[in-house]
């Protein structure tokens, strides 16, 4: 028999050691950079309770003692408010967040496909550097970039 047939066989044995290298992977990460961020619900209620906290503490002779009240009734209806908001549905804002990314990503995308366009040196020219190109133009009462007036619509 061979040594590869004496052994008992553990199927699982890939999965443990992939599993060990996570755990120690998370574990020199939560090291270095501290703990993963929560969810976005969980962010929400701390920033609204560091927003609380922060309004609570000024004291400033400005506002006066009828302000300062009416500011603290108004921090603490919008925590009330948020509060039931966050327990019914924390995945709601998983889903605003992911949103918020993807119309942050096609923003970049519009805007860099334009600055692509306007930075991009005419067909058949000899390479030189734009900036010189900008300075032989003749100066107009407004830049309209190298291939004429272009509008960004974003609509």
């Amino acid at each position: 028999m061979s040594e590869a047939t004496d052994r008992p066989v553990d199927g699982d044995a890939w999965a443990d050691a992939c599993a060990e290298d996570l755990a120690a992977e998370q574990a020199r990460r939560r090291a270095r950079y501290g703990p993963p961020p929560g969810s976005a619900a969980e962010e929400l209620r701390k920033l609204v309770d560091a927003v609380a906290d922060k309004v609570s503490s000024l004291q400033t002779p400005l506002l006066g003692i009828a302000a300062q009240g009416a500011l603290q009734q108004a921090v603490r209806q919008a925590r009330s408010a948020v509060e039931p908001v966050i327990e019914r549905n924390p995945q709601v804002f998983d889903h605003l967040a992911a949103a918020g990314g993807e119309l942050l990503a096609a923003y970049r995308s519009a805007v860099g496909g334009q600055e692509s366009r306007w930075t991009r040196t005419t067909e058949g020219a000899s390479g030189g550097d734009p900036a010189d190109k900008a300075a032989e133009r003749p100066a107009g009462p407004r830049d309209e970039g190298p291939s004429g007036p272009e509008r960004i619509d974003l609509d």
